[in-house]
């Protein structure tokens, strides 16, 4: 079976190695620290199949990078999925009028995660 790439954007060290450490072993994973490499990433072929994006960074916010990439006909078409700290109604709708398949809260439960990514990814 082909594994699916997840790119997992967070300025955070910690969350990539956490989230990477989650994802190794059924899915390929690539990294970016911030959102101008994200966008960079995602127009390589071959382009990562969901992209997992913090809100929170310096920058370029996780809002920016997503409203990019799907206002981009070249990578409009890849899930993102916010994981962010703000459990916010308002940043919550926010996130998915601008496009995202979903919005995550941390600390993400590893289970539910997998699970989320195999049913976008089918």
């Amino acid at each position: 079976m082909n594994q699916g790439i997840i790119l997992v954007v967070d300025d955070e060290p910690g969350n990539i190695q956490l989230l990477s450490g989650i994802l190794k072993g059924k899915f390929k994973v690539k990294a970016a620290k911030n959102g101008i490499k994200a966008i960079e990433i995602a127009h390589k072929e071959p382009q990562p199949d969901l992209i997992l994006l913090d809100v929170m960074m310096p920058d370029m916010d996780g809002y920016e990078v997503c409203e990019r990439l799907k206002g981009d006909p070249e990578t409009d078409q890849i899930p993102i999925v916010f994981i962010t700290g703000n459990a916010s109604d308002e940043e919550r709708q926010r996130g998915i009028a601008m496009g995202a398949a979903e919005y995550l809260i941390k600390p993400v439960v590893p289970e539910t995660l997998i699970a989320f990514i195999e049913q976008k990814m089918i």
